[in-house]
């Protein structure tokens, strides 16, 4: 629900940045319109890329198992931390 919408009021920011560029508006309004509507429609869209999900079974060998444990806010599941010491890779595996 936040992220739709800070996606609609993102949109809303590009929109009146080129309202105001189009309507003769300071450089500067429509700019900052323009900065803000696009941080928060790029960083929203963009945001899920950071996010592993989550893998239905324990990886291979060479993966140690950290002891972190933390329900995943989407699907409500455990989830448990692996951590692999050569590559310092980490990998999120619910239950």
């Amino acid at each position: 629900m936040l992220r739709s919408a800070l996606l609609v009021v993102g949109g809303f920011a590009l929109a009146a940045a080129l309202v105001a560029a189009l309507a003769g508006a300071p450089v500067p309004l429509a700019l900052w319109l323009a900065v803000i509507g696009a941080m928060l429609v790029g960083g929203i869209l963009f945001e899920r890329g950071r996010y592993k999900p989550t893998a239905p079974r324990p990886p291979g060998p060479g993966w140690i198992a950290t002891g972190e444990r933390f329900a995943d806010p989407e699907s409500g599941e455990e989830v448990t931390v692996y951590y692999q010491p050569s590559s310092g890779e980490r990998r999120y595996v619910g239950r």
